[in-house]
């Protein structure tokens, strides 16, 4: 048995219900006197002005046990892999500290790999080199860059969105400063793991996903996703910034700037949500740790952990 600190893992694509199994989970291990608090590991759901569209836990989820990491960033910051590391190695310090068992909770890949596995060791790059690459962007648009970006590192540019500029501009600008891609920074040796990790999934492929993913973005309307887009605009004008790249913040600015209608908006928002998702479903399957269920299909989930935390059926 490994003498790590250990924690829970729940990933998987958009829409698949790791929130609801989380919160299954906390209930479970509640009454088995193994008090728990979920940790966010998704890029988008750090940004204050985006509950609804980034489907962040609502209040009565959170008061089934702690919730940490969610809606803290502005809408102007950006945050790296690397942040969010450190974040949520202090998020998951002080949950063990406080006797209870850390779930992290999260689609992000990429952030998951950099706490759990160790951030690619690339050093640093003349600013110089991505302040031309940002103006570029700015010029060009984002998917300019992702074309680029796809002729020298298709297995990263399969990874993020066409329209992510900051992801598109680092690993540009990692390439350029040192004649290394992304991908080959990440499959350098990893240092040590810090804790003992049970990675479970919950997921389905996309073409039974697709339909609860169009579901969840009419319920997002119907709940008030377009006044708080329309309040996120109000304090953040520059859709430019960071927290307005995610999926359903850009597309519903494009509607209330008149860019788009409501029914191109709801579309796009749709389509991008499916593309999203595909590209979680290639990277989260091709990790062999991982053990799956399905949403709503618990008993496999309790199982895993159970033996996993050693506690009694």
């Amino acid at each position: 048995m490994s003498a790590l600190p250990r924690a829970l893992c729940l990933m998987g694509p958009t829409g698949s219900g790791k929130t609801a199994a989380a919160l299954h989970l906390a209930s479970m291990l509640e009454k088995a006197g193994r008090p728990v608090a979920v940790i966010n590991a998704d890029s988008r759901q750090v940004y204050r002005d985006f509950p609804i569209i980034t489907a962040q836990p609502s209040k009565e989820e959170r008061d089934v046990c702690p919730h940490k990491l969610y809606g803290w960033l502005e809408t102007t910051k950006k945050i790296s892999a690397g942040q969010w590391a450190d974040a949520a190695e202090a998020a998951l310090r002080e949950t063990l500290t406080e006797g209870r068992v850390p779930i992290l909770v999260g689609g992000t890949g990429f952030y998951l790999r950099a706490l759990l596995d160790g951030i690619a060791p690339i050093p640093a790059v003349d600013p110089a080199i991505g302040e031309r690459l940002t103006r570029e962007c700015e010029e060009r648009g984002a998917p300019a860059l992702h074309a680029r970006l796809a002729a020298v590192d298709p297995e990263y540019a399969a990874r993020i969105h066409p329209n992510d500029s900051q992801r598109n501009v680092r690993a540009l600008e990692v390439w350029e400063g040192t004649g290394k891609t992304f991908t080959w920074w990440h499959n350098q040796t990893p240092p040590p793991a810090a804790y003992d990790v049970l990675r479970l999934g919950i997921g389905l492929p996309l073409a039974e996903l697709a339909p609860f993913l169009e579901r969840r973005i009419e319920l997002m309307l119907q709940a008030g996703a377009l006044d708080e887009a329309r309040r996120a605009l109000e304090r953040c004008p520059d859709t430019d910034a960071p927290g307005w790249t995610g999926i359903g913040c850009a597309e519903t600015a494009a509607f209330l700037q008149g860019r788009l209608t409501l029914p191109e908006c709801v579309e796009l928002w749709a389509r991008n949500t499916r593309a999203y998702a595909k590209r979680q479903w290639t990277w989260f399957r091709a990790d062999k740790r991982i053990r799956w269920s399905r949403p709503g299909e618990y008993r496999e989930l309790e199982a895993d952990v159970r033996e996993f935390l050693s506690l009694r059926p």
